[in-house]
């Protein structure tokens, strides 16, 4: 596991705004060696020229639009690291992420995955809204089942599956869990080591009741398969954190 490749997937559609950002962020890592892959997801604006620029440290890959997960699944299959790590197009993680992550992996050959805190920081032009919200309990940081936080054995995809394409919204909750359904090995840093970013056209916040409901969906029928798929109704996993008082 030591010095293993590690995959980092951006999907990207119409991100050229931030994007430069987030592949700072990746390029700053402490940990060595990675790859840049950016899924273009049938973007419009100028990410492909934001990408070219960047020469041989970027892989670029093209696709139809499919949505964020579509994405995502094709960075997987695209990649050649024994490791792989999501950053969406407007977040950026902080220069040791993969080295503390990797840490574990090498202390702890039996993980399968690693995840961190995550934070939240508004935009400049939404700095009215941040300032509302400064005592929130948003503010804190929280334990981050999201893709931005993962790094994951590669392998572990052909065991829990790639993410649900139909899913707009919740596809990483679907996706942790299954992998709890299948018991896999996880580790929760106590780091701060992803920063989402809050601005206007957060696919969540445009969207925010139908990806309530879409949350509870998929919670819904991760409790069906339990129940219905084995005849006796397996105790809930303890996910390291908080999400399992969610589920």
């Amino acid at each position: 596991m030591k010095k293993s490749l590690i995959s980092c997937i951006i999907p990207v559609f119409n991100g050229a705004r931030y994007l430069r950002e987030a592949v700072a962020s990746i390029l700053a890592q402490t940990y060595r060696p990675i790859e840049i892959i950016v899924v273009d997801d049938g973007s419009t604006d100028d990410t492909a020229e934001v990408v070219r620029n960047y020469g041989d440290q970027v892989r670029y890959v093209w696709q139809p639009n499919g949505g964020p997960s579509a994405a995502r699944n094709r960075g997987v299959r695209a990649a050649q690291g024994a490791l792989v790590a999501f950053l969406d197009q407007d977040d950026v993680w902080h220069p040791n992420k993969l080295t503390r992550q990797m840490v574990q992996f090498m202390t702890r050959p039996e993980l399968d995955l690693c995840v961190t805190h995550a934070q939240i920081f508004w935009i400049p032009e939404l700095r009215k809204e941040a300032a509302r919200f400064r005592e929130h309990r948003q503010m804190r940081a929280v334990p981050g089942y999201l893709t931005g936080t993962l790094l994951a054995q590669r392998a572990l995809f052909k065991t829990v599956g790639l993410f649900n394409t139909t899913l707009r919204y919740g596809d990483a909750a679907d996706w942790f869990l299954r992998a709890a359904e299948q018991g896999v090995m996880m580790e929760l840093l106590p780091d701060v080591l992803l920063y989402h970013r809050i601005h206007h056209a957060n696919l969540s916040r445009r969207q925010a009741s139908a990806s309530r409901e879409e949350f509870l969906r998929i919670v819904k029928s991760s409790l069906d398969r339990r129940r219905y798929g084995k005849k006796e109704r397996p105790a809930l996993y303890e996910f390291p954190g908080q999400l399992a008082k969610r589920c």
